[in-house]
């Protein structure tokens, strides 16, 4: 993982206001990156859709984009775009590894409603 304190050209510093990643995601995390090898960051993204009209999508990428904001937390390298930044705020990004009802989980302040999976919410 690139362990710079700053940010790359193009990119805003954002701090665990944003998004906080507990020690359990950031070391599952850490375990995946370097099992998947498709990039150092994680991109957290809100997209339109699922049952509650908003969903969470992750995935790993190499680089950041022009505008996005870098939030460093638990040695997790998050990428989250403007837009989805609104949303965000706030949000807990958690990780358990119970058979049932596992996996990563958003805890978001700003969600009015969520679905019973957890993957998606309403403001």
């Amino acid at each position: 993982m690139a362990n710079t304190l700053e940010a790359p050209e193009g990119v805003r510093l954002g701090n665990e206001n944003l998004v906080l990643v507990s020690a359990t995601a950031g070391t599952k995390l850490s375990s995946l990156i370097e099992r998947e090898q498709k990039g150092d960051y994680l991109r957290v993204k809100i997209t339109g859709g699922g049952c509650n009209g908003l969903s969470y999508k992750m995935k790993f990428v190499g680089d950041p984009k022009r505008g996005d904001i870098l939030v460093r937390s638990s040695g997790a390298q998050i990428l989250v775009d403007t837009k989805s930044a609104l949303y965000l705020r706030g949000t807990q990004l958690d990780y358990s590894d119970k058979m049932v009802g596992g996996g990563f989980k958003f805890s978001n302040p700003n969600a009015k409603s969520s679905c019973s999976c957890g993957e998606s919410f309403s403001i």
